[in-house]
Order: C-alpha cells, then sequence, then structure tokens
C-alpha cells in the first residue's frame, strides 16, 4: 500500500496478517464473488500481499497460479517456502490453505521495478479502444445473482465485446473494457491482479455462457501504472473439447503496457 493515502476496502479485503515467517492469516471477502465463487484476480492479489511482505523486493512480476478449489468467503491462510532469494528477484511458492485444504498453489517471483523506467522497445495494443465516452458498462445485476464483484469496480466495455447479452455475440473469444476500482484508488500491483482477471470470459462473445472456471492463471507486471483507467484487452487463440485460453494485456492511462496474462479455463457450464 502506498505510504500516505487512505486504506481502501481492496487493501482491508485483500490484507494478509504475519504469524511468522512462512505464515499469515488472510479473510477472503464475499464482495469479490461472482454467483458464488471468488474471483480468481482477487484471490492472487490476496496471496500476493503475503508474498510481497514476506520478501526483500517490493513488486510481483511473475504470477503463476493454480486453482485447485474454489474456497468460501472467511479466514483462511497463505502459506510460503522461499525458493530463492537474490539481490534482483526472489521465488516464493505460496499455498491458499482453508480448513486444511490447498485452495491455490502458486510460484511467485518478485523483484523491485524502477517507476521512472522507460521501455526500450513496446508493441501496440492488440487492438485500439474506442474513447470512455462510446463504451458501456453491463447492466446492474440483480440482488439475487450474486455479481458481488460488479460493485467493486467500474468497467466499460467496447461495445461490440458485449453484444453476447443481447443475444449478438461477436463470433469471436474477445472482451474489451477500461478498468478502474469503484472506491477511488490509484491502480497498484494488487489492482493489476483483479484486472487481469476481471473481464466476462471471452468465451461468451464466442457465444458460450455460463461460470467458467480458471485452472491455471499466468501473469507478469511489467512496469508500474500511473493514476488513471486501466485499459484491459482480452482474446482467445483456441476453442475445443470444453477448454478455452484468454489471453488479457493491461494498459495504463499513459499507454504503457504494464501487464500479461494467459489463462486457460473450462468453457462455462449452463
Amino acid at each position: 500500500m502506498a505510504e500516505g493515502r487512505a486504506v481502501t476496502k481492496f487493501d482491508e479485503a485483500t490484507q494478509a496478517i504475519r504469524v511468522d515467517d512462512a505464515t499469515y492469516d488472510v479473510c477472503l471477502d464475499d464482495a469479490y464473488s461472482i454467483g458464488g465463487p471468488l474471483n480468481g484476480g482477487y484471490l492472487m492479489a490476496t496471496v500476493l500481499r503475503a508474498v510481497v511482505d514476506a520478501s526483500p523486493h517490493a513488486h510481483p512480476v511473475s504470477t503463476s497460479a493454480q486453482f485447485l478449489r474454489v474456497p468460501r468467503p472467511g479466514p483462511a491462510t497463505v502459506r510460503l517456502a522461499r525458493l530463492k532469494s537474490g539481490r534482483t528477484a526472489a521465488m516464493t511458492r505460496a499455498t491458499l490453505v482453508q480448513d486444511g485444504e490447498s485452495f491455490i498453489e502458486a510460484l511467485v517471483t518478485t523483484a523491485t521495478l524502477d517507476p521512472a523506467a522507460i521501455p526500450d522497445w513496446s508493441d501496440a495494443p492488440l487492438t485500439t479502444m474506442p474513447d470512455p465516452a462510446h463504451c458501456v458498462p453491463l447492466p446492474v445485476p440483480k440482488a439475487e445473482s450474486n455479481m458481488n464483484l460488479s460493485a467493486q469496480v467500474e468497467m466499460l466495455f467496447d461495445p461490440p465485446t458485449v453484444g453476447w447479452l443481447a443475444g449478438q455475440p461477436t463470433g469471436r473469444p474477445e472482451s474489451r473494457a477500461y478498468f478502474r476500482m469503484a472506491e477511488p484508488q490509484d491502480p497498484d500491483p494488487y489492482v493489476i491482479a483483479l484486472a487481469v482477471d476481471a473481464l466476462p470470459p471471452v468465451v461468451f462473445s464466442a457465444g458460450a455462457r455460463g461460470w467458467a472456471p480458471t485452472v491455471e492463471l499466468t501473469w507478469h507486471l511489467r512496469a508500474l501504472p500511473v493514476p488513471g483507467w486501466l485499459t484491459v484487452i482480452g482474446g482467445g487463440r483456441l476453442i475445443s473439447d470444453g477448454w478455452f485460453d484468454e489471453d488479457v494485456e493491461v494498459w495504463d492511462s499513459a499507454g504503457r503496457l504494464v501487464a500479461q496474462s494467459r489463462q486457460i479455463a473450462r468453457v462455462g457450464r449452463g
């Protein structure tokens, strides 16, 4: 958390309290659930709070998480095992445990990024986004849907990529949106962990529906974002045999690529 700013609800929801060098207590918050299950990006952010607190380095530059089971809201523990600690990077195995069972296994590399670093070279975004004024929010969900995450974030979507809401999917696995927290908060690595898994599954735009559980997600923090909207661009390459992949790029308001992710997930059920 940045020094000198107010603690936000997201800070509190991802707080990791140190018990000892290898153990942190957390409390998983139902406010970050989607139709029941907790969002995978939120769970990663919570685990990363513990990893970074125990690391000599300030930023989670690479995270690879296996989602073994779906944890419930409430108390849980993050257990850490340091694999390497060097001058430029440290590697840690982190396990999210609840009631004696492992729910997430993650390998995390931490380093310390320079906020003033200028890219030596950067590719253009996968696709351009319209101005936010020409983008649209998702409809406010009904209370009984338990889509609680929608109240914690603001997202404005490129209209074609949410045509599935009106029964008009584009036929391609894609999703694009501007993203920020609903409570004023400048983006940081933990907000980005949430952002890389915040889009509706890209298979919705290809015609699929239903809960699409993430099985494995790897993401890289490439730069520290400046304040403002994040642009989140997602797409897929293959939908086959009940599985799909999803690649996501996150760009900050200065037009810099700040994160990349790839996940493999099950096609939605129902």
